[in-house]
């Protein structure tokens, strides 16, 4: 793999729960680097660690050993206003379950990361309007949450993910919430924002069609690195990624470690 691009390292992660007898491994010594621009998805069974990976980029809970460099940064050194720039500017979250507030429009909803680093709604007006005009949520700008489908909520979540520019999104299972036609817009989003705008998205999914739009796959079985996919995104169609994708998720159930 050309690292010359490379925006995040993942080196030698463990993270252990439990103490003994009742110690559990949900990451045994994970490494693996992520490009610029790439589409990043992250698969494997429940429990399998995904999660917890995923949680650690993001600074939700703290690995047991090894280290997560963002742009030559090991985030494990940030703290105080370091850590909060990180959180709030340097990743975005989008979560399964959206975590919108109720009481807030779909503008303020995706405008509260600008409120809470100090910047108005009124002086990003203009990207306000560009995230919505890519997530074709306009008309629901100023509907609450209850006015929402679902796939639009999930789509005003992914604008206050993107509303900051972040370095890299984080996208835990964005489409298990959603039908199949909800969940193929969401996609069809995420994949055109990645490819055009050249952002960065790890997405964790259980999900081959979801999958199946992104440029490169990781594969995790008992916290440990399984098998890795690429798309030769020039001349594969997600359709045949996603029979490649199934492949080995089968394998992955059956506890195979060919490598195909």
């Amino acid at each position: 793999m050309n690292t010359n691009n490379r925006i995040l390292q993942v080196d030698g992660l463990t993270k252990i729960y439990g103490k003994d007898n009742n110690k559990t491994e949900a990451l045994r010594g994970i490494s693996f680097d992520v490009l610029e621009g790439e589409f990043l998805g992250i698969m494997g069974a429940s429990g399998s660690g995904k999660t917890t990976l995923l949680n650690c980029i993001a600074t939700m809970i703290k690995p047991s050993s090894g280290k997560v460099v963002l742009r030559g940064k090991d985030i494990s050194t940030f703290t105080g206003s370091g850590l909060a720039n990180y959180r709030g500017k340097k990743i975005g979250y989008l979560f399964q379950e959206f975590e919108l507030l109720d009481n807030l429009t779909a503008r303020e909803n995706i405008t509260l990361p600008l409120a809470l680093h100090g910047i108005t709604g009124k002086n990003a007006e203009n990207d306000i309007r560009q995230i919505a005009s890519k997530l074709d949520i306009a008309e629901v700008l100023n509907k609450f949450p209850s006015q929402m489908s679902g796939g639009q909520k999930q789509r005003v979540a992914a604008a206050r993910a993107l509303i900051l520019n972040p370095s890299i999104v984080l996208a835990d299972e964005p489409t298990g919430a959603l039908d199949n036609k909800n969940s193929k817009i969401l996609m069809d989003k995420l994949c055109a924002i990645s490819d055009e705008d050249h952002k960065t998205i790890m997405m964790v999914t259980h999900d081959a069609n979801a999958a199946s739009y992104c440029s490169r796959i990781l594969f995790i079985q008992d916290g440990r690195l399984f098998h890795e996919l690429r798309r030769n995104m020039a001349t594969e169609t997600s359709a045949s990624f996603y029979k490649r994708i199934v492949t080995v998720m089968a394998q992955l159930g059956g506890g195979s470690a060919n490598v195909l």
